[in-house]
């Protein structure tokens, strides 16, 4: 293991953290792997030997997870229409990297991602899943019948390369309302990849979401530097909003790892998904790499 890879596997009253070839055991916010080698001794931890003694670097249950999207692995894929590269390999991939989450988006016209790659991933995939999916009935169906972690509703236009803005839940709020109450009945954590808005943040707590997956694509196609301001302030208020009204704050959109540094140090963010970035730049170092990578500007730049 390198001297800076890291992973975490969080719950709800126990945190490990490897860092600098180090496990780390952290129950408790503030703890100092020193302070924990006595709770370790005294529950061992089966297999797991504490070999280092150091402060933790940061508090597990705090870090900004990372979920890879790997939608354009099936693109390439597609492309020729043949069984490789494989999406689901590209996922188990993204996981040894340390991926907190594995994002695909299973949409209508099945351009990329198809049912077959949505049923093994479903099987096979270790961290949360998250299915990316229009409010669509039948997609709505197919999703209830994987019952995945979570389901992200984007809104879905045939004719774009990638999806583009937020949903309208305003908008479609009864057919919004009704797929969220069909998700949340079979178990399923439900978010809405929504624009930056308080009226569309007040309308998804309202209908049921349990988070909200703020579109980044304001800030990440800014080029001024009045622009790029515009697009933080509003994300900051959209996640004192989102907190405000009780949801969980994701975001995605444009991200790269050249551009992730303000975002990342925005405050109240416990998740972003990122998925053509970290494809992209696994054709040259691998996915493994190219997740660990991404993991560790994360780390770096995270609002202490």
């Amino acid at each position: 293991m390198g001297s800076s890879d890291e992973f975490a596997i969080r719950g709800p009253s126990l945190g490990l953290v490897v860092w600098d070839g180090v496990l780390f055991v952290t129950p408790t916010k503030g703890s100092t792997a020193s302070g924990v080698a006595t709770s370790a001794l005294q529950n061992p931890l089966s297999g797991i030997m504490l070999i280092s003694h150091k402060p933790c670097p940061w508090d597990a249950k705090e870090m900004i997870g990372l979920g890879v999207n790997i939608d354009h692995v099936a693109t390439v894929r597609q492309a020729r229409k043949t069984d490789e590269p494989d999406p689901v390999w590209a996922a188990s991939e993204a996981e040894l990297g340390g991926a907190d989450c594995i994002t695909f988006h299973l949409r209508e016209d099945r351009r990329h991602v198809n049912d077959r790659d949505a049923r093994v991933l479903r099987q096979t995939v270790g961290v949360k899943l998250n299915m990316e999916m229009s409010i669509a009935e039948e997609i709505v169906d197919i999703a209830c019948e994987l019952r995945p972690g979570q389901c992200t509703l984007v809104p879905e236009r045939r004719e774009e390369l990638t999806t583009e803005g937020g949903l309208d839940v305003i908008k479609h709020l009864d057919r919004v309302r009704q797929a969220v109450s069909r998700l949340s009945e079979v178990g399923i954590r439900v978010s809405a990849f929504i624009e930056p808005d308080v009226a569309q943040i007040e309308a998804s707590a309202e209908v049921g979401f349990k988070a909200v997956e703020l579109w980044t694509g304001g800030f990440a196609h800014a080029r001024e530097a009045a622009e790029i301001d515009v697009a933080l302030d509003a994300l900051r208020k959209g996640i004192e909003t989102g907190h405000r009204v009780g949801l969980e704050v994701h975001g995605g959109h444009g991200l790269t790892y050249r551009n992730i540094a303000p975002i990342a140090a925005l405050s109240g963010f416990s998740e972003f998904n990122i998925g053509h970035s970290i494809v992209s730049r696994a054709v040259f170092v691998g996915m493994r790499e190219a997740v660990k990578e991404m993991k560790r500007l994360l780390a770096q730049f995270a609002a202490r």
